[in-house]
């Protein structure tokens, strides 16, 4: 393919960017990088009651963090109301459209009269067809007259034509029976122009070649191709991705994970990972589960892309989300911490140098799943344990092991440089001289410093919170009394 390709993500400012969105926008990435072609970005706000400006720039930050580029300036569906009413007042003078005074009470009346209402509750029966030519004159195109007599426009379906077929890319061939369809509204009674009308004339004037969205919206492709002829342009291909499963099989809720994508953000989830699982969510490319982006643009083909939807997997997301933050250095992390986490963090913990932050990340980065979980770790650590747990305090701090911690204390004192090779060296040598097993003493030290016996190595968190914080810790530990 050439660089006449030209893909658009649009999406509509109604809440913030759903994960699902951000796969779509993905995907038109990758195929458009894939053919040299063109993304752009549309923001579809023409739902004036739900659609807000705080919600489009949560959707543009959300895109820009997980590496989303545009190649055009973003287009505003609304500033373009004007062209498109200027369109269905063509439309309407070539015959194309008119305009319906009923009701829906009224198509409802009707319905319920022809005795059918299962087959004629939801369809139009076109009673306004014939009268239009006499109301045309008196009304316009903002729903207003001299009998202040509103109305909507609909769209005249072109029955001779037969069934509307087009080759999906992704499911092959789709047909629809006009039959099925109603002369649907293109124009509202307060003059607003409807959805499936306004992305047809948008996407003719943006050129775009191919529209690739979620699968919710094969339903709307016959009205908009029937659109598409009417108005005398080409056609663009479709491609209607699967959409995301939750654990069920049901659509992806709140329910079953997080669904935005400011919420990942938040959550300390890398873009690189997000992005990389979300790729995997309907496009394979064998057993290989880690892509990197240029990868992805160079294997990336709609024919690999499944039918059916694909189920989110969390714990998946979490193993790839610590492959990539393993990856990264302590200083990027850190950096990212300020700037997506928890911008206080280095407030937090006015007691650790850099270098201690440092040296924690390193530790903690081994063992959680996110960003925000080291976050989390770092300052639980940099304050001695205002409580012990209760389990790990009667399984390991035995009346013997009390003992120990006062040569521990004395040991650790005599250690110097207080390196994590020499204090390592000299706690296995004094398991060995009491016959015992080295986790006996390695515990209580952990308890000590972390109020419970799980966590990182014993020995990585000694060295690194120092000689005189590790022997204040142990020496707390020492002065409580256990229940026994």
């Amino acid at each position: 393919m050439n660089n006449n390709i030209r893909v658009r993500f649009a999406p509509s400012p109604t809440g913030d960017l759903h994960i699902g969105g951000l796969r779509t926008a993905l995907f038109n990435e990758l195929f458009a990088r894939h053919n040299n072609g063109k993304l752009l970005l549309r923001i579809e706000d023409t739902d004036r009651e739900r659609s807000k400006a705080v919600y489009t720039d949560s959707i543009i930050e959300s895109l820009k963090w997980a590496g989303i580029v545009f190649d055009e300036i973003p287009i505003v569906q609304s500033e373009r109301i004007s062209h498109h009413k200027k369109i269905i007042e063509i439309l309407i003078q070539e015959g194309k459209a008119y305009k319906c005074y009923c009701t829906p009470e009224e198509v409802a009346q009707r319905n319920r009269e022809r005795g059918n209402e299962s087959l004629y509750d939801n369809k139009y029966d076109r009673y306004c067809l014939s009268l239009d030519t006499i109301f045309s004159k008196s009304f316009n195109i903002n729903g207003q007259a001299g009998g202040n007599k509103p109305f909507v426009v609909r769209f005249k379906l072109p029955f001779e034509k037969g069934p509307i077929a087009f080759t999906d890319l992704i499911r092959g061939e789709v047909t629809f029976d006009v039959e099925q369809l109603d002369d649907f509204i293109i124009t509202r009674s307060d003059g607003q122009p409807m959805y499936n009308f306004v992305v047809v004339v948008d996407d003719h004037d943006m050129q775009i070649s191919h529209v690739i969205r979620g699968e919710d919206h094969i339903s709307n492709t016959p009205k908009q191709i029937l659109l598409y002829q009417a108005c005398g342009y080409a056609v663009p291909q479709f491609a209607h991705l699967p959409l995301i499963l939750g654990p069920s099989g049901n659509r992806l809720s709140k329910r079953d994970a997080a669904t935005s994508t400011l919420e990942y953000r938040q959550n300390g989830y890398l873009p690189q990972a997000l992005i990389n699982y979300l790729a995997r969510l309907g496009w394979a490319h064998g057993d290989q589960e880690k892509f990197s982006k240029q990868e992805m643009i160079g294997l990336f083909e709609l024919k690999n892309v499944g039918k059916c939807g694909a189920r989110f997997d969390q714990e998946k997301l979490d193993w790839l989300n610590g492959v990539y933050m393993r990856e990264m250095s302590a200083q990027a992390l850190l950096n990212l911490i300020i700037a997506d986490i928890d911008p206080a963090v280095e407030k937090k913990t006015p007691y650790f140098s850099e270098q201690q932050r440092y040296a924690l990340i390193d530790i903690y980065k081994e063992r959680v799943k996110t960003v925000a979980e080291i976050v989390q770790s770092i300052i639980s650590v940099h304050s001695a344990p205002s409580s012990f747990d209760v389990d790990a305090l009667e399984e390991w701090i035995t009346p013997a092991i009390r003992t120990h911690l006062v040569s521990i204390i004395a040991i650790l004192e005599a250690v110097d440089p207080f390196t994590i090779e020499l204090v390592s060296q000299a706690i296995k040598n004094m398991a060995k001289q009491l016959n015992v097993k080295l986790v006996m003493l390695a515990q209580p030290i952990r308890i000590a410093l972390l109020g419970t016996s799980s966590g990182p190595g014993v020995f990585d968190l000694v060295a690194t919170l120092g000689k005189q914080e590790t022997i204040d810790r142990l020496k707390k530990l020492y002065s409580i009394q256990i229940k026994k």
